[in-house]
């Protein structure tokens, strides 16, 4: 009777001890992008273990998956994306992984930025855009070259929705919800994660808006490498200036730099910048024909390294608004 309570007992044990070793197994979750993956960190803590394709000062728009991105994802228990058409490449990696699980689309319940006229670099790209659309079948923005033809269709939505508070707060709560369903043994820590996130992000927001009141409307002009900006914009009141549209990938005809060239020295725009996932060669031809200088580096679509000024999405988004307006305010 003793010995059969005995074997009893340790069997109970083995099976607490197997209960909690699995429970203390991180929850791997897989990120398309730098941006997103400091965001899933910042509600997952230390229940999750974050895993990055595209990492800092990486540039999403050419990036290439290679087979040991494969492997991240087929071994993966959560997928987060960005979706509005940001990473083109995804459904081919997904499809070559054969990962099953959950992918949860950050961007759900954003209200998309629509690409105007306004919004293109030039007339010319359209056009290439649409020679492109009727012999391939795709529908993009701007003229792309073949090597990138199926990475960058943006379509008539800009992508870059994180660049505003708002939308980086639907972001946070689609990231809890979606770590609380895979994980519900740890909800209550992922909803106080969240809460504590969301009243950082709001507390930015406020600073954030305080900081541009102090601009005259007619100063709230700024150029930068590609159109990564617009939700920045709509928020607070700026008009965004992009010789590259909304991708990395597309490419302003001499026309089009002309007219922007002229548009700066008419407009006396003194907020130009590079963007760390761009070459910067381009904005520097513009300020030297234009005569105005280069202000510094703007984070758009990745993060900073970790010794960088913007390693995480709040030092990101308050290490771009404190560049733009010091530029503004020259």
């Amino acid at each position: 009777m003793m010995q059969g309570r005995l074997m009893a007992a340790m069997l109970l044990a083995v099976v607490l001890w197997g209960g909690s070793a699995l429970a203390a197994t991180p929850l791997k979750v897989v990120t398309s992008f730098s941006i997103l993956g400091d965001m899933v960190a910042n509600v997952g803590g230390d229940k999750i273990e974050v895993i990055t394709l595209v990492g800092p000062d990486g540039d999403a728009h050419v990036y290439e998956p290679s087979p040991a991105d494969a492997k991240k994802v087929s071994s993966a228990n959560l997928v987060v994306v960005n979706g509005l058409g940001f990473e083109g490449w995804l459904e081919r990696l997904v499809k070559a992984s054969g990962y099953k699980g959950k992918i949860v689309v950050v961007s759900e319940g954003v209200k998309p930025r629509a690409m105007g006229k306004a919004d293109h670099a030039e007339e010319e790209a359209k056009g290439h855009a649409k020679e492109h659309h009727d012999a391939k079948g795709h529908d993009h923005e701007h003229g792309y070259n073949d090597a990138h033809h199926n990475s960058h269709d943006h379509g008539d939505v800009d992508p870059h929705a994180w660049q505003s508070l708002t939308n980086a707060k639907i972001y946070v709560k689609n990231i809890a919800k979606a770590l609380a369903e895979v994980d519900p043994a740890n909800a209550s820590a992922y909803q106080q994660a969240e809460d504590a996130y969301l009243g950082e992000l709001e507390a930015l927001d406020t600073w954030a808006k305080a900081q541009f009141a102090q601009i005259p409307e007619q100063k709230r002009r700024m150029i930068t490498s590609h159109d990564a900006f617009g939700y920045l914009g709509e928020t607070y009141g700026l008009q965004i200036l992009a010789p590259m549209g909304v991708s990395t990938a597309s490419e302003p005809s001499a026309g089009g730099l002309k007219k922007l060239i002229e548009q700066i020295n008419r407009e006396n725009v003194t907020a130009v910048f590079v963007e760390n996932i761009s070459d910067p060669r381009l904005i520097e031809q513009i300020a030297k024909e234009s005569k105005v200088r280069v202000e510094g580096e703007l984070y758009s679509d990745a993060l900073s390294s970790k010794d960088g000024s913007a390693p995480t999405y709040i030092s990101m988004f308050r290490s771009n608004v404190g560049k733009i307006i010091a530029a503004m305010k020259q």
